[in-house]
């Protein structure tokens, strides 16, 4: 999955909480100065174009909406993070975590009944 810059994801965040705007709503719900409308209306582009985002036409206008959710853009960039630094190893994740105390045994014994139960949040 592609990488997002820092605004783009701000740019999608806007979205995801939003459903669907014109570039003018996203300059209105950005932090910070407001953006030129020639700057974003490029950036939202270019999401449409690496597959992030889509829109719908009205007259001259366009407004936008995120074509993948939040929850699909997390879980790419999170595998993409565990391959590129981790070799693919989920557990050297979790033992990353036990060593730096970032997770607690109770959590790990909640983690381990969800695996031998089968349950997990996508079922």
């Amino acid at each position: 999955m592609k990488r997002l810059t820092k605004r783009e994801e701000e740019i999608m965040t806007i979205l995801w909480n939003n459903k669907a705007l014109f570039v003018k709503e996203i300059i209105e719900l950005l932090p910070g100065s407001p953006p030129h409308y020639n700057t974003i209306s490029t950036i939202v582009r270019g999401l449409e174009d690496k597959g992030f985002t889509d829109h719908e036409q009205f007259g001259n206008t366009y407004r936008y909406f995120a074509r993948i959710s939040k929850e699909e853009y997390s879980k790419g960039t999170l595998k993409d993070f565990i391959s590129k630094y981790f070799d693919r190893s989920y557990s050297s994740v979790v033992s990353m975590f036990v060593e730096e105390q970032e997770i607690t045994t109770e959590e790990i014994k909640a983690l381990i009944k969800q695996v031998e139960e089968g349950n997990t949040k996508d079922d």
